[in-house]
């Protein structure tokens, strides 16, 4: 179903495969394979785990074995259709797409057939109010919110007590754009949290990291950093239809052993899919492996 996104995501990183390997073969050799997985941006640790062990001549079914056994480590996803309100933190470095990702995640959900509330915890720059808030008009969608510089943990309490009293579905909360190294912001997330579980037992239900695709696997360090402070429970991947490094997923699923729940693959409400290992391997090596050989 979401195989064509995938390909819209992975034009670049794919447009750097045909460079190296210009038509479809049956079998590709070795030293090809290894050189195209380091141009896609996988960490060379990765690329050796993917390769022990496998011919001279590389068949496809082999290949992609390989790749898709990358996600094994991934946790099952909790069932989210069981909690009411579900609650989801959504923590991320400034530029890496968090609010319009939020969108994107509201909007998902609403399509669904879901009642969403968003939280404005983004207080630190009255731009991330005012950009979640315009979201929140388009999709018609209902938002807690104050003032810059108001303690964003009362905003998290709020929505979580508003999602309660109107029997929402689903919330999700903006925090902070912020860098592992910034003190001050990382107590705050660890506050947040904190209060979010005070507004109701087991909250937030996710938290999740929101990831730049154009940095690579120079996103892994921002995520284990975050992952130790406030333990994160999966990663959204954007703006992966800019970059030629798709490869990096590898790298940051296995690494992290965490879940990609989905990935960005545009700028619109509608671009926003749940991320599907066998998809995505299938995506890369149907433009490298003539595709009698599944």
């Amino acid at each position: 179903m979401f195989k064509n996104f995938f390909s819209k995501a992975l034009e670049k990183t794919v447009g750097n495969f045909k460079s190296i390997v210009p038509t479809r073969k049956e079998k590709i050799d070795f030293d090809t394979i290894e050189e195209l997985l380091i141009e896609a941006d996988m960490e060379y640790e990765i690329v050796e785990k993917t390769m022990d062990g496998l011919p001279q001549t590389i068949k496809r079914d082999q290949l992609r074995h390989r790749l898709v056994m990358l996600f094994e480590h991934a946790p099952i996803i909790d069932n989210k259709d069981t909690l009411k309100p579900f609650v989801e933190l959504i923590i991320g470095v400034n530029g890496a797409g968090k609010t319009t990702t939020i969108a994107k995640l509201a909007n998902l959900y609403k399509k669904d057939g879901k009642s969403v509330l968003l939280g404005a915890g983004d207080t630190f720059r009255a731009a991330a109010i005012e950009q979640l808030s315009a979201w929140a008009t388009k999709l018609d969608i209902p938002l807690i919110k104050t003032k810059q510089g108001h303690d964003p943990s009362a905003v998290a309490y709020d929505t979580i007590h508003s999602a309660i009293a109107k029997d929402i579905d689903n919330v999700i909360i903006d925090t902070a754009g912020r860098l592992q190294t910034q003190k001050n912001l990382t107590n705050e997330l660890q506050k947040i949290v904190k209060v979010c579980t005070k507004a109701k037992a087991n909250t937030p239900n996710r938290k999740i990291m929101i990831l730049d695709g154009t940095q690579g696997n120079s996103a892994i360090a921002q995520a284990k950093a975050f992952n130790e402070l406030v333990g994160i429970d999966g990663i959204i991947v954007t703006k992966l239809d800019g970059t030629a490094k798709g490869g990096a997923l590898f790298s940051i699923s296995n690494q992290l052993e965490l879940p990609i729940f989905y990935i960005g693959v545009g700028e619109k409400e509608n671009d926003l899919i749940p991320f599907d290992p066998e998809q995505f391997v299938d995506s890369l090596l149907d433009e490298i492996y003539t595709k009698d050989e599944i």
